[in-house]
């Protein structure tokens, strides 16, 4: 499902081919859905209680870029969709959408790229102004660029280069987060799968604006008590987030998140036996974060795999999406946090 989700190109702004996917999935289960105006997606499991209501939620947009600028040597300039660096997106093969859904192949280098001309090749900085995409297409100028139906505004996504290794690495782009979605679908497949009669009507919402900064801060029932992101774990020095746990953040930039929910998923992977590990992640915001700073009463928390290199060529490993998932498993089935 992960290697489904990562091959089908989805940066901010342009989802909806993978929420077609996603509901087609939902559909095939015979679990409710609809669509929200802004393209993500909602679905929805009755439960024994339906006074109070779960949202849980993972988003399917990802880092990506738009045509800036159609330069004179026939390359283009881009400009960034999401948080994340230049540098790590040197050498990426990319393709460019044009808006009659065309597809035009590229690769992603810095101007000054061929040390046999540029005395800066290694030096210069990887900024906007010197990066950009050299089109599979023969051009020469910005008219020949046109002719190919390429204009300003049309979106770029980046190849995931997605692989799974023989001792369970799950290397790819874009697992923050198509793996928790992935996740998502096969609880909700488990669901269907084990007959569970859940405790409370649950949501889960497939988010497709989180990557800036709005993805899940609507649409939330106003009987909704708990709301639950599902994210990547944020790897790095003084980072207790490995690639084999499940990462329950405590804190990100938007502030601490809900302590007693916090305290009562780490009971439960303790209960379950379930490797896990606590953490603060500095640069960091959620769907969950979003939906408390528009204004939502609720509960709320962050899980999700740990993951290397966010925002890069990412990876983890198959036990983290394991843990992650028997985390989830058991709090969808768990009471409510005592208020």
């Amino acid at each position: 499902m992960i290697k489904e989700l990562v091959s089908i190109p989805s940066p901010s702004g342009n989802t909806t081919k993978v929420i077609s996917f996603i509901e087609t999935e939902l559909n095939k289960l015979g679990i409710s859905n609809r669509r929200n105006r802004k393209g993500g997606l909602i679905a929805t499991i009755p439960g024994e209680n339906d006074k109070d209501h779960r949202m849980l939620t993972a988003h399917v947009d990802t880092l990506g870029a738009m045509v800036k600028e159609i330069k004179s040597n026939g390359r283009l300039r881009l400009d960034l969709i999401g948080g994340f660096t230049y540098n790590s997106i040197e050498g990426e093969y990319c393709e460019i959408e044009t808006s009659t859904g065309q597809i035009v192949t590229g690769t992603i280098l810095l101007h000054q790229t061929s040390v046999h001309v540029y005395k800066d090749a290694g030096s210069a900085k990887r900024s906007q102004e010197n990066m950009e995409v050299r089109i599979d297409a023969r051009v020469e100028n910005a008219e020949d660029v046109r002719k190919l139906g390429i204009e300003v505004g049309d979106f770029v996504s980046f190849d995931p280069r997605v692989e799974i290794t023989d001792n369970g690495f799950i290397k790819s782009r874009h697992l923050d987060d198509k793996a928790s979605v992935a996740m998502l679908i096969q609880l909700i497949k488990r669901i269907k799968a084990e007959n569970i009669k859940l405790p409370y009507t649950t949501h889960f919402l497939i988010s497709n604006n989180e990557e800036i900064g709005y993805g899940g801060n609507s649409n939330i029932t106003p009987e909704t008590v708990e709301y639950l992101a599902v994210d990547m774990g944020a790897m790095g020095d003084g980072q207790s987030t490995d690639e084999y746990t499940v990462s329950i953040c405590v804190k990100d930039a938007s502030g601490p998140y809900h302590y007693g929910l916090r305290k009562k998923l780490v009971e439960l992977a303790q209960k379950h036996e379930i490797g896990y590990k606590l953490d603060i992640y500095p640069y960091y915001g959620s769907d969950a974060s979003a939906a408390i700073r528009s204004g939502h009463d609720i509960v709320h928390g962050l899980i999700g795999p740990g993951i290397d290199s966010s925002h890069a060529y990412e990876r983890t490993h198959e036990d983290a999406l394991r843990n992650t998932e028997e985390l989830l498993y058991h709090y969808i089935q768990s009471s409510l946090v005592e208020l």
